[in-house]
């Protein structure tokens, strides 16, 4: 594979940082990893830590390019929403460890998505945002049934709630996996956490696309550096991992 990648994590207006990223790279695959967290629950450092450690460990191990991406994907997560339940096991159900997570496999000239809560994935070509996940939230709901506006959704009153997470109670929550999303040259993955999309529009987002001679660590640097500025001074930890595809 021919890749450029990047990962960035900024502390932003808080007193600690609960998100957690990663980009693992092999000859034959990679994968993009955030976890994010949630503030609201004892430890969320912690179930982030143990989400992309447990999901990360599984690739490494994994044949690569993977056999059945969805199955992996499904599989690693379950396993990490357990270990991250395992956490909590001793603490009241509302102050048990939790976290929202994206995970994007990449091989074979294509990806593969999984999120869980509101971490986003977005496919960036051509300087404009392709496609995104979809939040697993009350918010987005909202959105898709056309109540209110992607503008209006930014100051919703339950904007943060999402309806799901790896952590808590212990029946595998739901999450959202793709079918095999072709990538073309220069298109760009970027996976991130809440800190770094809330605030920005699509086409904010869409400048880690943009062409030039900045490379992609450039380019996520300055999305995540908007961000901490548009947001300030209420920033949340702002998390992302982006790859640019160049082909096979």
């Amino acid at each position: 594979m021919q890749i450029e990648y990047a990962k960035v994590s900024a502390l932003g207006d808080r007193k600690d940082n609960q998100d957690r990223a990663a980009v693992v790279v092999s000859d034959d695959s990679a994968l993009m990893l955030v976890f994010d967290g949630m503030g609201g629950h004892s430890d969320g450092a912690r179930a982030a830590e143990t989400g992309l450690k447990v999901v990360q460990e599984l690739f490494m191990a994994a044949k690569q390019p993977i056999f059945d991406p969805q199955g992996f994907l499904y599989m690693a997560l379950s396993r990490a929403h357990d270990e991250v339940v395992r956490l909590g096991h001793d603490v009241a159900v509302d102050f048990r460890p939790r976290a929202t997570c994206a995970v994007c496999l990449i091989q074979e000239g294509g990806s593969f998505w999984a999120h869980i809560g509101d971490s986003r994935i977005y496919q960036i070509r051509d300087g404009a945002v392709l496609t995104r996940s979809r939040d697993h939230s009350h918010v987005e709901v909202l959105i898709q049934e056309g109540a209110i506006s992607e503008e209006e959704a930014q100051d919703h009153p339950m904007r943060n709630f999402v309806e799901c997470c790896i952590g808590g109670d212990a029946p595998v929550p739901d999450m959202s996996i793709t079918d095999k999303k072709t990538l073309q040259h220069g298109d760009v993955l970027l996976a991130c956490s809440d800190g770094l999309w809330s605030g920005l529009s699509d086409n904010d987002m869409a400048q880690i696309g943009a062409p030039g001679e900045r490379n992609i660590v450039e380019n996520l640097k300055s999305l995540s550096i908007k961000a901490l500025e548009v947001n300030a001074p209420y920033s949340d930890n702002t998390t992302g991992t982006a790859l640019r595809w160049l082909g096979l």
